[in-house]
């Protein structure tokens, strides 16, 4: 059975993520010992790790304001559903190209007896917010699962999955209002979560990823110490100034940040 990794990604005006994905795909070879499939538009300019590159045409683009930049940039997130069709391999660990690998924790992920896993929680590492608006979505609530870190085999349960999302995203406006979510904006990680749901009856019982998924925002500084450490400096609500040492994976939210680490990496 082949085992790689796939990441999407799409440049826009502002960021940067196929230099994202090149810098994590290093990240991934050197914990976790797998191929990485980069999936974009255009073919990354030499030299890069990656071990394949896959042209997809970015379906469809929205608009998202990043507080970082400060700015509203195109969007090119539609693709993720998919993976399933575009992976060259057998197992999948899917990635953002935001997420930093700094271990070989995804190894446990990849050494499951499930067709797909992903994580229901993210949590911020700092401790001070408690992402109840970003663990749910619309006005009931609904739980919802994170597409950043996925892992499928392929499976009929698996490609049922993917199949859903996609149907749901080309149903976007139906869903949404369905789900009562106010945010116009389709993200990858409302259809998963429907998708999930749907095909576990509704009962909202869904293997997950044990643990959670450790979170930074824009909002706290992030540099890196060493090859595979993190400085992460904030202040309190008291506007004391706090600094915590990141020696696990992690997403990180603010892209400006973390473009300014890849572009000078250590």
């Amino acid at each position: 059975m082949t085992t790689g990794a796939l990441i999407f990604a799409f440049n826009n005006e502002q960021i940067d993520y196929v230099a994202m994905a090149n810098w994590t795909a290093g990240n991934i070879h050197r914990h976790l010992n797998i191929p990485v499939c980069l999936v974009t538009d255009r073919l990354p300019a030499l030299p890069h790790v990656f071990d394949r590159v896959v042209i997809a045409a970015p379906e469809g683009a929205g608009q998202r304001y990043f507080s970082d930049y400060d700015t509203t940039v195109t969007w090119h997130n539609t693709n993720r559903m998919d993976a399933y069709k575009l992976s060259p391999w057998n197992q999948t660990l899917v990635l953002d190209a935001d997420y930093v690998v700094a271990s070989n924790h995804l190894s446990s992920v990849l050494a499951s007896d499930r067709d797909f896993v992903c994580h229901r929680w993210a949590t911020d590492v700092t401790g001070l917010q408690t992402f109840e608006d970003l663990n749910y979505f619309g006005n009931h609530r609904m739980p919802m699962w994170w597409a950043t870190v996925m892992m499928f085999r392929r499976s009929a349960a698996a490609e049922l999955l993917f199949d859903s999302m996609q149907m749901i995203r080309d149903n976007w406006t139906h869903y949404r209002n369905l789900y009562k979510n106010p945010n116009p904006t389709y993200r990858n990680d409302h259809a998963l979560s429907i998708a999930l749901n749907t095909l576990n009856g509704n009962t909202l019982c869904v293997d997950s990823i044990p643990g959670t998924l450790a979170s930074l925002t824009p909002d706290h500084r992030l540099t890196q110490l060493d090859k595979d450490s993190y400085r992460v400096d904030f202040l309190t609500p008291d506007k004391k100034a706090r600094w915590i040492t990141l020696t696990q994976d992690f997403h990180a939210m603010g892209k400006q940040q973390l473009g300014a680490i890849v572009a000078n990496p250590l």
